[in-house]
């Protein structure tokens, strides 16, 4: 079984995560686990564009990318967001550096729909090598999203998809996205494990709604037969249970719908 696991850390809760997070993190990776962290950066980059005055809107859930937020979606996010989580982390006693795709081609992608999504793109090729080298060094490697192709072309891409597809392509034992709340909750009751199936019915009944909708049907995409659980836990008050595991909710797949 592989020790790796990508933690994909939502751009609203980098600034609110908790010094016990980062001692966790401390913890999983003295026992013997070797961690990919992948960050987003949606509330920063949005503060920037409105203090620059630089109009952009969703479609399909997607920022539509022009050039110009392109420049700023890459300032804020391999600038400042980075930065910032890597020092928490290294602050930490953790080890980290901090990677775009443009390093060493980390990250290849062509453009979704370059009229309807302008630079938005999708992942094609992904440096495994180097982030091998990286944590068999014991480094951390903390990636934002932007990615390029092959002429050189910036592209923005979802976090949550580039931590599904890294997750894939190293072969990770576990994804685990890093979120404002607990995991998912019903009748103010954290439920510690489900599957692709009764996430399709806790939907259905308006339980899974709103911002945990994107992350939860991330969550199910990454699912292979590598990666077989990905896991939601709470970035501000992180813990783990004695066998070094976060605490959280856990989404895997049943032995059948493997099958399918």
């Amino acid at each position: 079984m592989s020790n790796i696991i990508v933690l994909k850390c939502g751009g609203s809760t980098i600034d609110e995560l908790s010094d016990r997070f980062f001692a966790n993190i401390l913890t999983l990776k003295k026992s013997g686990l070797k961690p990919i962290i992948v960050h987003g950066g949606g509330p920063a980059i949005k503060k920037m564009l409105t203090k620059l005055n630089i109009k952009s809107e969703f479609i399909d859930g997607l920022r539509k990318t022009t050039a110009p937020v392109m420049d700023v979606v890459e300032i804020v996010l391999t600038g400042s967001v980075n930065n910032s989580l890597v020092r928490k982390l290294n602050v930490a006693g953790i080890d980290a550096i901090g990677l775009s795709g443009s390093d060493a081609k980390l990250l290849m992608a062509e453009a979704k729909d370059l009229e309807r999504y302008g630079y938005v793109g999708e992942v094609t090729n992904v440096n495994v090598s180097l982030l091998t080298q990286l944590i068999n060094e014991g480094i951390v490697p903390v990636i934002a999203p932007i990615a390029v192709g092959k002429d050189g072309t910036r592209y923005n891409v979802n976090a949550d998809t580039v931590a599904g597809v890294i997750a894939k392509k190293v072969s990770a034992n576990q994804l685990i996205f890093v979120t404002d709340v607990p995991g998912i909750m019903q009748d103010n009751r954290l439920l510690e494990s489900v599957t692709v199936k009764e996430i399709e019915k806790l939907i259905k009944s308006g339980t899974i709604y709103g911002g945990m909708l994107p992350k939860v049907r991330a969550a199910i995409h990454s699912l292979n037969e590598h990666l077989r659980e990905v896991m939601i836990v709470d970035g501000k008050q992180s813990e783990l249970t004695t066998d070094h595991q976060l605490v959280g909710t856990v989404i895997k797949k049943t032995i059948s719908e493997v099958v399918e």
